[in-house]
């Protein structure tokens, strides 16, 4: 169960490499590595009709939860359901931290996956405008991730070493901030995780919070409550690039039209993971805007798709580009 393995790091983490290889074998963007970019093929994985099963559960948070918005959506696909069989997502949906976006946004995502064969666990958090902003989104999306703990107890089927965290946008910070967080602290938000990843997935996400913020980005600071200069603390807390683990590989997807959330983000926080010693890599489509690549009419979409999936498969090996 998924409780035995708690923060332990399995040795498969280089896992990662199968993103190059994957990126070989699909479409039109491409993958970067700090070296010259590989151009990567498309590739189009029809939807199969399957029916999807959906159970919600309810998380506990550290203080008054909400019913309403602390909840997360388990996606099942139809098929056999040995245990240990079927591979893990966790999906956290953006919307900048503010309310008018919710998990819904992420069902066609979740279910497109569950037809594909995963396990999906789709998260709600309270948001800027519902109770949310500093911490209690940060508590919310960490309890979230916690509860996957008493998930798997129910739903055995799940894998328990193949665990993954996808994230859009304001999701993506908060999915690589939630799967890599390791702090014994017990003042830190989200301290003494009882459920991390082995990876991470981010897309169009702002994961060099300060670089963001004072670059424009007023939407963090309103989440954080306050600029860098004001706040540092609380930066330094949920920042995904102040908060690496080098032993959780994190895949990077951006588009290079995104002016949004500017790709320099995803490529500061590669960066600085590889300065560090650790595993990350990014992919970046040049097509493509903020939205674009998770939406069902982007070209990107299924290679999007196929980097989620193969991402979580078993025994990779690092590659370079």
């Amino acid at each position: 169960m998924l409780q035995r393995r708690r923060c332990h790091r399995p040795t498969r983490a280089a896992r990662i490499g199968v993103v190059l290889a994957t990126a070989l074998a699909l479409g039109s963007g491409c993958v970067t590595t700090g070296a010259a970019p590989v151009v990567v093929t498309d590739l189009r994985a029809p939807a199969r009709l399957d029916e999807v099963t959906v159970q919600r559960f309810e998380y506990p948070t550290n203080g008054t939860s909400d019913p309403e918005q602390n909840w997360a959506d388990l996606y099942l696909p139809a098929g056999e359901q040995l245990p240990n069989s079927i591979p893990l997502a966790v999906l956290i949906h953006g919307g900048a931290w503010r309310d008018q976006i919710g998990a819904d946004s992420f069902d066609p995502l979740a279910r497109t996956l569950a037809n594909r064969g995963m396990a999906v666990y789709n998260i709600e958090y309270r948001r800027v405008g519902s109770g949310g902003g500093w911490p209690t989104t940060f508590h919310d999306v960490a309890s979230a991730m916690d509860h996957v703990v008493e998930v798997d107890k129910k739903f055995p089927q799940i894998t328990t070493d193949d665990e993954l965290v996808v994230g859009h946008s304001a999701g993506a910070q908060l999915a690589v901030w939630a799967g890599t967080r390791h702090t014994l602290d017990d003042d830190e938000v989200g301290a003494k995780p009882a459920f991390r990843p082995t990876r991470v997935i981010s897309i169009a996400g702002p994961l060099d919070m300060v670089y963001a913020a004072t670059h424009g980005d007023d939407r963090i600071v309103t989440a954080i409550g306050g600029t860098p200069a004001e706040v540092p603390e609380r930066y330094a807390k949920v920042d995904p690039i102040q908060n690496i683990a080098t032993d959780t590989p994190v895949v990077a997807m951006h588009g290079a039209r995104d002016v949004t959330v500017g790709p320099e983000n995803s490529q500061r926080y590669v960066d600085a993971v590889g300065r560090a010693g650790g595993k990350a890599k990014m992919v970046l489509f040049n097509d493509e805007d903020h939205g674009s690549l998770v939406s069902g009419d982007s070209r990107a979409y299924p290679r999007v798709l196929e980097i989620i999936r193969h991402v979580s498969a078993a025994e990779l090996h690092e590659t370079t580009a």
